[in-house]
């Protein structure tokens, strides 16, 4: 079965690559980029689907996803300055690598109902999904503040470098390491911008959110994967 999903994943790749070509008059590598992006989430979703999620968990994520999306709206007026990924770090860190992946993906591609949907919102799916799935799986290291702080910059910076790929495809048809180079040095101050929002919203919302989050988690003993007694919570 694995074996199969890697065949078509490359298959649906190839497809995206030759009909961007012909679409775009030999310049399709943007198209078939994006469609790489979104081929790389769906081993997340297959492997979320595969564990066979209680309504518990699946409530859960949606309401993460939501608070997400819906914080994304609210701080439209603020350029750059948004809480997704501190909500989605939050999210990895109380419910898994699995649900932080979730909410990072599916709020990329909800929130752009209203920003705008296009061959870039796989690649923010990809890369809030990341950050959900990384706080997941280091959710051990990310007890103090100062890890919290160090986690919203690796997450600011990660964010803008990949997001920078999309930046360099979609000027130039073709990904070229020095115009990416140029795109992240342009980038800069947006970056920064990131970093002190990831900072700003984790350190407001963690312990508030975090408390409420494990309170759930253990109280309906949903995603026991992530309980740190090693027990299975009543």
């Amino acid at each position: 079965m694995k074996k199969m999903i890697s065949v078509l994943a490359a298959a649906g790749v190839a497809a995206a690559a030759v009909f961007g070509a012909i679409i775009s008059g030999g310049k399709g590598f943007w198209f078939a980029s994006a469609a790489a992006a979104a081929l790389c989430c769906i081993p997340f979703f297959l492997s979320f689907e595969k564990r066979a999620p209680s309504p518990g968990e699946l409530v859960l994520i949606a309401v993460m996803t939501a608070f997400s999306a819906a914080g994304r709206f609210i701080f439209a007026p603020a350029p750059f300055f948004k809480p997704v990924s501190a909500l989605v770090i939050i999210t990895g860190k109380h419910f898994g690598p699995q649900a932080g992946f979730m909410t990072g993906a599916l709020s990329a591609i909800i929130s752009n109902i209203w920003f705008g949907q296009g061959p870039w919102t796989p690649f923010q799916m990809l890369c809030w999904g990341l950050i959900g799935a990384a706080a997941g799986i280091a959710r051990e290291l990310l007890e103090s503040r100062l890890a919290l702080c160090i986690a919203g910059v690796i997450a600011g910076v990660g964010y803008s470098f990949l997001m920078d790929v999309w930046t360099v495809l979609s000027m130039n048809g073709s990904f070229s390491g020095g115009l990416w180079i140029a795109a992240i040095i342009s980038a800069a101050p947006v970056t920064v911008i990131y970093c002190v929002s990831n900072i700003v919203f984790l350190l407001v919302l963690n312990k508030p959110l975090g408390r409420r989050l494990e309170r759930l988690r253990t109280k309906y003993g949903v995603f026991p994967e992530t309980d740190r007694s090693g027990k299975e919570p009543q």
